[in-house]
């Protein structure tokens, strides 16, 4: 989870830790040039106070954790404007604001996933889709289109995926699943029991798993083999569409599919140019020549 996250959400927090976490959220600019004392004095606590708040946001120092509240200012300045997941837009909006604020949490979206991705572990997510003889997709709602999407882009590398939630055979698939399958889940919560019992089951058969959640305390992640976390302030029910978290599913589903294409990027393209040409000049192509 991001330094600003866990400031904005101050999960464990003491009311006291809680003051400080506001206070630097409301002057990210400044805190980098200022010291403990400083913090101290402006939130009316103590130096051991904010010490505190640096080792619960994953600090060994105050020194370090200023280093971190500067790159997380930094990154807000070249931020696009902040825009409310949620609620992004108002019925008063003008249309020229309309497009600004969903193309700001686009952008803004993208950005923030992308500073959670570690490499390692979607390097590790691209090789295991790569290795699978077949690829399950267990997903619903919103997050099967997604799924649908990067069905579509894995055709493209002669790589097959089972949307496994389609006409509720989601058990079923997970009963046929062996140990050189693969297992993909993508859950925003990250709270569906159904997924949950089909986890445990393709743990003990030792089937390979990823989960894509947005929720960095999900039960489900823990149950998988890999689990990629992009979390954002989208809320579970009370908001005008799933925006933010398709947004961020669908760039993750993107880049993992660039990471396999650019794993074998020569015989791809090799492979791509023969297949356009049997496709636009061969007997597959729509409007064959005559002989």
């Amino acid at each position: 989870m991001l330094l600003i996250d866990k400031l904005r959400i101050k999960d464990g927090l003491t009311d006291t830790e809680k003051r400080i976490a506001d206070y630097i959220l409301q002057h990210l600019a400044e805190i980098p040039s200022l010291n403990v004392e400083t913090i101290a004095k402006h939130t009316y606590t103590s130096h051991s106070s904010v010490i505190r708040l640096a080792k619960k946001m994953g600090y060994d120092g105050f020194k370090n954790f200023r280093f971190g509240i500067a790159e997380m200012a930094h990154s807000q300045m070249f931020h696009p404007a902040f825009v409310d997941a949620n609620f992004p837009f108002a019925s008063t909006d003008p249309t020229e604001d309309i497009l600004k604020k969903m193309a700001d949490l686009t952008i803004s979206t993208i950005h923030k996933t992308r500073a959670q991705m570690n490499n390692a572990i979607m390097e590790q997510a691209a090789e295991t889709i790569e290795k699978a003889q077949r690829v399950f997709l267990f997903a619903l709602g919103d997050s099967q289109i997604r799924a649908r999407s990067f069905q579509n882009k894995l055709v493209k590398i002669n790589k097959y995926l089972i949307v496994a939630d389609e006409y509720g055979d989601d058990a079923w698939n997970a009963a046929n699943l062996c140990p050189n399958d693969c297992a993909i889940f993508i859950t925003y919560r990250g709270k569906n029991a159904q997924y949950q019992k089909i986890l445990k089951h393709l743990t003990s058969i030792g089937v390979p798993s990823i989960v894509i959640t947005g929720n960095p305390k999900a039960k489900i992640s823990k149950l998988a083999n890999l689990a990629i976390v992009a979390s954002h302030d989208e809320l579970d029910f009370l908001k005008v569409g799933t925006f933010s978290s398709q947004v961020a599913f669908e760039y993750i589903l993107d880049a993992l599919f660039a990471l396999m294409y650019a794993k074998e990027y020569q015989k791809n393209i090799v492979e791509l140019r023969r297949k356009q040409q049997l496709l636009e000049q061969g007997i597959l192509s729509e409007y064959p020549r005559e002989e």
